[in-house]
């Protein structure tokens, strides 16, 4: 083999013949012939004012390659100082300069090479037996304007730290702290103030958090996994209180508002587990509660009643004391049902869906609003409407969706207030804060973003759509809480209570017959819907 040395441009064979360096006594020119070859193959291949390494004899044969090799030290014969003086006089430095040059663009060239490969490795998503890059800071983008529409824009938070899709989020400990989950088998606790993680959960799942939950009092957390599993910590101190295992994957997981159970959807079974938040003890296991996989579930606010609903696109009421089904809603959607959520009254529940609808179902009766709310929020999300969420007093919902944005709906109405848009994947999960101020959401992205929304009546775009809509804006004598009414409506001026005031009193037939269409909400049965 051939190896070759870098010195002074030259690359001068060393093995496979018996010369000694780059130079052999036996191939060395006539004299004269160094004068002739200055212009030409010397000159190109040695820089003048290379250093001559020590002569040493040449022995074996003459290799064809010494021929061909151009003499690194001056000739001796009388020419020699002619020569030099004639290279450096017409290429002064030249050869060195561009030497130097080709050096430092290899050098360039391969440490940006070296840095393409590295972080093309990085990201491989096949090498899978390599280290994972280093994770991201924890970081929170402070205050800047969302990707919204010129007449829409509120300021957020951006917070990043987790490496996969962010799968759950919740508000706890009065609106100061962020719960999240995630496909990176990871829970973490973050201040809302600065966005840093104020906690890693120990001993977490070891696959993706389905989703997690918190109680009332925010001091225990509980998350469901694709490992099978349900864990629940202290919040305060971090520390695992209790993990219980399923046969089957978890799909999701809620706390009871009194913080005593803990409600999980299984997935190959098709039913719900019902769990002793203290003692991990199994209190009911209903299987094959649906005709197929349990999507989501969660408690009524008085913890006694559990919503479910499912792929085959059915909801079920599901009484705890009595251990019976109360009420089961068959096609309710046109495709699968992704979430739902009770108001605080509990004598409503919405429901999310594949179809890009909500609705909003009397839990007494089974039926749905078909007036104002039923029209609009079927055309609230151009894809798949992943989660939903009521503010605690319902006069907002907020809903995310497999088309980035999450929107804010007057609950009254049944009109979208405003759609946030800047996620740049799904939106997976939302929540709203107690005080109505900040509303949150997680993402595919892997970021969970923290919106403004304490001004939003403010915003031009709400003001041009509650004037195009002829909205005005009443205080309900029942609760105190704002309401809307149709300005262009005859019996506005009669009408002084929100609809869930007027759907609770008792002589809410007796109003319904008197006024016609004084009432927003109108209900109907599913089968009309279909």
């Amino acid at each position: 083999m051939t190896v070759f040395r870098l010195g002074g441009g030259n690359a001068s064979p060393e093995a496979g013949h018996g010369c000694a360096g780059a130079r052999c006594h036996r191939s060395r020119p006539a004299p004269g012939a160094r004068h002739r070859q200055l212009p030409g193959s010397e000159m190109a291949s040695q820089p003048p004012g290379t250093p001559s390494s020590p002569e040493a004899p040449g022995k074996g044969r003459t290799s064809q390659r010494c021929h061909a090799q151009p003499l690194s030290v001056p000739a001796r014969h009388d020419d020699s100082d002619t020569a030099r003086k004639l290279k450096n006089a017409m290429f002064p430095g030249w050869l060195s300069c561009m030497t130097l040059a080709r050096a430092c663009g290899r050098f360039k060239m391969s440490n940006l090479e070296g840095c393409q490969n590295e972080l093309l490795a990085s990201l491989d998503p096949l090498a899978l037996d390599e280290e994972l890059p280093p994770p991201e800071t924890h970081s929170v983008l402070q205050k800047f304007w969302g990707n919204q529409e010129p007449l829409s824009k509120i300021p957020f938070k951006t917070l990043k730290g987790h490496q996969h899709i962010v799968s759950s989020c919740h508000f706890c400990v009065d609106d100061t702290k962020v719960l999240s989950g995630s496909y990176d088998s990871t829970v973490k606790l973050w201040d809302a103030v600065d966005g840093s993680v104020v906690r890693e959960f120990e001993q977490g799942p070891k696959a993706p958090v389905s989703e997690c939950s918190v109680t009332a009092d925010s001091r225990r957390i509980t998350a469901a996994s694709y490992d099978k599993t349900l864990r629940v910590w202290d919040v305060e101190t971090g520390k695992l209180l209790w993990k219980t295992k399923h046969e089957t994957f978890v799909v999701s997981c809620k706390f009871s508002p009194d913080g005593k159970y803990v409600v999980s959807s299984l997935d190959m079974d098709c039913g719900i587990c019902i769990t002793d938040a203290e003692n991990a003890t199994t209190l009911s296991h209903v299987k094959d509660h649906h005709e197929r996989s349990v999507t989501a579930c969660c408690f009524d606010p008085d913890s006694q009643k559990v919503a479910s609903v499912s792929v085959d696109r059915s909801i079920k009421i599901w009484d705890v004391t009595s251990q019976a089904t109360l009420l089961t809603i068959t096609k309710a959607h046109t495709n699968a049902i992704s979430n739902c959520c009770f108001t605080f009254s509990g004598h409503f529940l919405c429901t999310s869906s594949w179809d890009k609808t909500l609705k909003i179902w009397n839990v007494h009766t089974g039926e749905y609003r078909n007036s104002g709310a039923c029209v609009t929020l079927m055309r609230g999300h151009e894809g798949s409407v992943s989660s939903c969420q009521f503010a605690r007093d319902t006069s907002l919902l907020v809903s995310g969706g497999f088309d980035r944005t999450v929107a804010i709906w007057d609950v009254g109405e049944g009109y979208r207030k405003l759609s946030l848009k800047g996620h740049n994947d799904w939106v997976m999960d939302v929540a709203i804060s107690n005080n109505k101020k900040w509303i949150l959401s997680a993402s595919k992205d892997k970021t969970l973003r923290l919106w403004n929304i304490e001004e939003i009546d403010q915003i031009p775009l709400v003001i041009k759509n509650r004037k195009t809509l002829g909205l005005k804006v009443k205080q309900c004598e029942g609760c105190d809480r704002p309401f809307s009414t149709y300005e262009t409506d005859v019996f506005s001026e009669t009408v002084s209570k929100c609809v869930f005031c007027r759907m609770d009193s008792k002589d809410l037939s007796a109003e319904t017959s008197s006024s016609g269409e004084d009432s927003p909400a109108k209900w109907c049965s599913p089968g009309s819907a279909d």
